[in-house]
């Protein structure tokens, strides 16, 4: 017998009210993480489309000149070359895949699918872009690339419509 000592293992502290913020803590954490990502590649998205320069093959500020000179200094010279095939075309790829994935982050469409995608841009313009920053954490894609990880392994939980259908389901199979 112990003396002195409690030994259950239900008390009133983990049962109570201490146990509800907590819950609520847990399913609530990712929501600004989701909101960051989704708004930010949203707004990259536009702000590439709306860049004629950027959005050019040459000149300054054009994905092209910009691909051509990281060329040599990129992890995976042959994942810019294929980018210089059609830089225009790979300009609107990513701002386009930026834009869908923010929109999807965002509303909590597909949630891990596309924080798989935005990890995959992010990865993408690591090794690429930012791969030649000194110190490594100086380059900003390595830290959105472990952003995404989380929202990959968790979804969207709150406030999303992957959570709506998840309970439109569940209400359904219940109703069975």
């Amino acid at each position: 017998m112990a003396h002195g000592m409690r030994m259950d293992t239900h008390s009133g502290y983990l049962d109570g009210g201490g146990r509800d913020w907590r819950d609520a803590a847990t399913r609530y954490a990712l929501l600004p993480l989701r909101v960051f990502l989704g708004v930010t590649f949203i707004y990259a998205g536009i702000d590439k489309l709306t860049d004629s320069a950027f959005m050019s093959e040459a000149g300054s500020g054009s994905i092209g000149d910009m691909m051509r000179t990281v060329r040599d200094s990129s992890a995976i010279p042959e994942l810019v070359d294929l980018s210089l095939e059609n830089p225009v075309g790979f300009a609107y790829a990513i701002a386009f895949g930026e834009l869908a994935v923010g929109i999807a982050t965002l509303i909590g469409l597909l949630a891990r699918l596309a924080a798989f995608g935005g990890a995959m841009i992010s990865l993408s313009l690591w090794l690429t872009v930012s791969w030649p920053s000194d110190p490594y954490y100086y380059g900003n894609d390595l830290p959105y690339l472990m952003a995404w990880l989380p929202l990959v392994l968790a979804g969207a939980s709150v406030f999303s419509i992957d959570s709506m259908l998840r309970s439109r389901r569940r209400q359904r199979a219940g109703a069975y």
